[in-house]
């Protein structure tokens, strides 16, 4: 797994998992499974033109999230990104927003995902 965090304009980008996913309606940073043969970086801008209908530069890791669930570990780079092209829309999610840093406690992130918005949430500046 890989995710991106995605700032613009002082708000931060999240999407909300479909229905029919697991841990579902959920919010989290986007991001996705890492596909045989190609790197997590890859695998970000792949999942993000995917999901989101847009395009991404992948920047450097900014948090690697460990959280443990009933039915996996999940170790998860966090990359800083940037869109490059198009606007992101809610493509293969429920949906997508932008949100103020203090603002992301108050969304239902999904169990790994709560750390760090907290601790963006709390960062100076924020």
């Amino acid at each position: 797994m890989v995710a991106a965090l995605i700032e613009h304009e002082g708000r931060v980008l999240v999407a909300q998992r479909r229905a029919d996913q697991a841990r579902p309606l959920a919010w989290e940073f986007p991001g996705g499974k890492v596909e045989p043969g190609e790197s997590p970086s890859q695998a970000l801008v792949r999942e993000i033109e995917e999901e989101l209908a847009c395009s991404i530069e992948v920047g450097a890791v900014v948090d690697v999230v460990f959280f443990a669930y009933d039915t996996f570990d999940l170790i998860m780079p966090v990359y800083r990104a940037t869109i490059r092209a198009g606007m992101p829309v809610a493509r293969q999610v429920a949906a997508v927003a932008w949100v103020a840093r203090v603002e992301l406690p108050t969304l239902a992130f999904t169990p790994a995902d709560v750390p760090l918005a907290r601790r963006l949430a709390s960062e100076p500046g924020s």
